[in-house]
């Protein structure tokens, strides 16, 4: 009896022959991955020393090779120095080396691709799309935020050549950044999930925000199908941006009754959502295995995907009762504590205006128990440029409405919000995460819900680190947790 061996991701020939790369030593026959991390590098993989801001991949290839590297990538100016290492494809510049390899993914598979980009909920979307998709055939997305200018292609070089479907997602801090990236990924259908004034600092206003965002167009297939927040106050803008690309058909979602998928109703619960909706004139009924109406509204944008890819939408929609949330963004644990458990609400990885009115208004539906209270711990939202000081005091009265007791506050910006509070509401402030780590934790009791969240910059998973080290895990997560990813953007 012989066992069938799966094919590689690549040769090495296969590889070279992608960046036109010079090959010193023996090239793989076998290579089962992409990494540019030593840290989460697999035997088999292939290394791409990439040079960031602050690391030098290079300096990290023989230990690549050490933990078991099939072959690594390398710059010409550099690979005299490591030619002693093992297998080298040798080009002129990594990045560039790389995209190329992802490039070259794209042109060999049949896969059916959709990109995915927003001011809030790529991520979440991204993750849900993987699961829905993945009913229907071997979907293909990368694990994590991978969505700027090294993470979309590292994402397109992991893509297995018998993919069936594709989900990226693509971010931007500044104009000009996703059309590049849209047009390596070639998707069949872009998604814009909404625009609101994240990175608001580096745009002249919303409505520069809304252009970038539309950039994604750019990148469509010819007859492919762009789909747009109905809801949203530029969608009209963008519904000009798809109109002027490759777009063979616009789709919009959400409330709005001129919406192509529509909700008709959003019903939400403590652990999830139940939506009714009308796809393009047929009555869909679904549920979401993670709580919030920002969350219920952008599946629908998923559901319009669906429809846009061919597919049963019944079966795609009845896959989002799998979608749980991952760490960082609303992971759900139970902590024991003398007397009693806390809840923890992981929603630390990322904070705009937007995402933060949605974490508190969620966390004002979860069911207390008996003498708990709804604790949020905030820390600033970053890159709202003059802005910023308003948008943050503006918070306090949704907090209130949302029947929050206590809010700890982090960051010179959420000063704003204490001092908008009424004293009874203010939990503390501190210049930093680790300013305000011992006042969280001691003033945690039996019962409590505590939700984190904070822009990157202001590192407030460290909070939720300290609060899992303190108590243990009372039971079962409520949901899987996985790394909290790294190379995000808006």
């Amino acid at each position: 009896m012989t066992t069938e061996t799966a094919p590689p991701l690549w040769t090495g020939d296969a590889a070279r022959a992608a960046m036109g790369a010079t090959a010193h030593g023996t090239l793989p026959a076998r290579i089962e991955g992409v990494s540019i991390d030593t840290r989460t590098l697999r035997p088999g993989d292939l290394f791409v020393a990439i040079v960031g801001d602050s690391n030098d991949g290079h300096d990290y290839v023989v230990d690549a090779f050490a933990r078991g590297a099939a072959a690594a990538i390398v710059a010409h100016d550099r690979a005299g120095a490591l030619a002693h290492a093992g297998p080298l494809l040798v080009v002129p510049d990594t990045l560039r080396g790389l995209e190329d390899l992802g490039r070259a993914a794209r042109a060999r598979t049949d896969a059916r691709i959709v990109a995915i980009t927003g001011s809030v909920g790529k991520t979440g979307s991204k993750e849900a799309l993987r699961v829905a998709l993945s009913r229907s055939g071997r979907t293909h997305a990368a694990a994590a935020s991978y969505n700027n200018h090294w993470g979309v292609p590292l994402t397109l070089a992991r893509m297995p050549a018998d993919a069936e479907f594709g989900v990226f997602e693509i971010g931007m801090n500044h104009a000009g950044e996703i059309a590049p990236l849209a047009r390596m990924v070639r998707p069949h259908v872009a998604i814009v999930t909404t625009v609101e004034a994240v990175h608001i600092e580096n745009f002249r206003d919303v409505r520069g925000i809304a252009d970038a965002k539309g950039e994604i167009f750019l990148g469509l297939e010819p007859g492919g199908v762009a789909i747009v927040n109905r809801d949203n106050p530029h969608c009209d803008r963008l519904t000009t941006l798809a109109a002027a690309s490759n777009a063979g058909r616009i789709l919009t979602f959400g409330e709005d009754p001129r919406a192509d998928v529509r909700a008709v109703t959003i019903v939400t619960r403590p652990d999830l959502s139940i939506v009714d909706a009308s796809v393009l004139g047929e009555r869909l009924a679904y549920r979401i295995g993670m709580a919030g109406r920002h969350i219920a509204l952008n599946t629908l944008a998923l559901v319009a995907a669906a429809k846009a890819l061919g597919l049963d939408v019944a079966l795609t929609a009845l896959a989002l009762a799998d979608v749980a949330p991952p760490a960082g963004r609303g992971a759900r644990r139970e902590l024991a504590l003398v007397g009693g458990t806390v809840t923890l609400v992981d929603e630390s990885y990322n904070a705009n205006p937007a995402s933060v009115r949605a974490a508190l208004e969620t966390l004002g539906q979860m069911e207390l128990p008996w003498r708990g209270r709804r604790i949020a711990v905030l820390g600033d939202m970053l890159e709202l440029g003059p802005d910023g000081p308003r948008q943050h005091r503006e918070l306090a009265p949704v907090a209130l409405a949302a029947g929050v007791d206590l809010v700890f506050t982090v960051g010179d910006l959420m000063k704003g919000l204490h001092a908008a509070l009424p004293p009874e509401r203010r939990g503390g402030w501190a210049a930093t995460s680790e300013g305000l780590v011992a006042t969280v934790v001691g003033a945690l009791r039996p019962g409590d819900i505590v939700m984190i969240k904070g822009s990157r910059g202001v590192r407030t998973e460290r909070i939720v680190t300290a609060i899992e080290e303190r108590y243990s895990e009372a039971a079962a997560p409520r949901a899987a947790a996985e790394a909290a990813p790294v190379g995000r953007r808006g």
